[in-house]
């Protein structure tokens, strides 16, 4: 079978790399360069913590395939698995986390709950006023600048054809395969698997799927390297976006961190998206409410990217409702670096067998009505 993917990204070198391995003959195709667009911007958390419960099948797939990715992959891309904490400020927060792990338990996510004494002893300088955590143990981090990179160049030797910089002009469908007309040339293939992040709610319009997804730009930001204390990745468990805020210290010692600044909405044309440098501070507040000693320490870079955000923070994923060999997987919505391996096998084994054993419908193009 042949198979073209449409984006260079996370979600299209993983798809690209399993349906290679499980014979397909594909060609990747990325407007820019691999791994520049979202997955690059992220933050590099392998969390399953808070996830919506009908990913969390997903997450569980992917989790075992981070956990072999450098052995699969020829090449270490930093995947840690040092846990994930979440502080506690208040009482509605602790009780938000409890409920979730009640519910998430039969999903098989088991979430510790530890007290100010814990956290302390475990965790010294975080949240010092925080009143409790969830931890889970074996989520972590990885680095987004290694992960689709190793993908794409283990699937280039395993024979699928990459390539980059090629602007599309046109995706067509003749009835019997696809046509896809580029600056690098035609390319034709009996499925397309549409992987294009913030840009695939196009494509899937092209076919006659509309897709409520926005273009957003997070805001990102790293510190001068410090030494290395922070083993978790640290989040916080709140309902005001103006706490959102996260962070992790790379094994250089650096602490990235995010969150608790607004998402600016991107245009697609060109598609970059810039850090303010005026949200910062407020920004910088939040991160200090779960590592004080944040506040004495230099930033050293900011950034932001382009990520797809649907309007239900569900991604598109699976067969698409009008057009037969077609695939998408797109609209992560912020969170979808953790689930990328595992939306590469699955969409490998959903193309290649025509089933997936991970449930996918809850990810169906057509739940915001019917095609058009």
């Amino acid at each position: 079978m042949d198979v073209i993917v449409l984006g260079g990204g996370l979600m299209g070198t993983a798809s690209a790399y399993f349906l290679t391995r499980r014979g397909a003959r594909v060609t990747l195709i990325e407007r820019n360069r691999i791994g520049t667009g979202a997955t690059v911007a992220s933050f590099g958390n392998i969390r399953r913590t808070g996830r919506h419960l009908s990913q969390l099948p997903l997450a569980h797939r992917s989790l075992r395939l981070w956990g072999e990715a450098e052995k699969m992959l020829g090449r270490d891309v930093e995947f840690r698995a040092t846990g994930h904490i979440r502080l506690i400020f208040d009482e509605a927060s602790l009780a938000d986390m409890r409920t979730y792990a009640q519910t998430a338990r039969p999903w098989g996510l088991e979430l510790e709950e530890l007290s100010p004494r814990e956290i302390h002893t475990r965790f010294p300088g975080l949240g010092p006023d925080a009143i409790a955590a969830s931890f889970s143990p074996h989520d972590g981090s990885g680095n987004p600048r290694l992960i689709a990179p190793a993908f794409a160049e283990a699937a280039r030797q395993l024979g699928t054809e990459i390539v980059e910089e090629a602007e599309v002009e046109t995706v067509r469908h003749t009835g019997s395969s696809f046509l896809v007309t580029s600056s690098k040339g035609t390319f034709a293939a009996e499925c397309l698997l549409n992987t294009a992040g913030a840009w695939g709610a196009r494509i899937a319009a092209q076919f006659g799927e509309q897709v409520p997804l926005d273009a957003r730009g997070p805001q990102m930001g790293v510190t001068e390297p410090l030494p290395h204390r922070i083993l978790p990745v640290v989040g916080i468990w709140t309902r005001d976006k103006n706490h959102g805020a996260y962070l992790r210290q790379v094994e250089r010692g650096n602490i990235v961190f995010g969150g608790a600044a607004e998402r600016v909405l991107v245009d697609l044309d060109p598609g970059h998206a810039a850090a303010d440098p005026m949200r910062l501070q407020a920004q910088l507040r939040a991160v200090a409410r779960l590592l004080p000693s944040i506040a004495r320490v230099a930033v050293i870079r900011t950034w932001s990217g382009c990520e797809g955000y649907v309007r239900d923070m569900l991604p598109v994923m699976g067969r698409s409702a009008t057009t037969p060999g077609l695939f998408h997987a797109f609209g992560f919505s912020g969170h979808g670096f953790q689930l990328g391996p595992g939306v590469g096998d699955a969409m490998a084994e959903l193309i290649m067998t025509d089933r997936c054993e991970t449930p996918l419908d809850d990810f169906r193009v057509d739940r915001f009505g019917r095609a058009v």
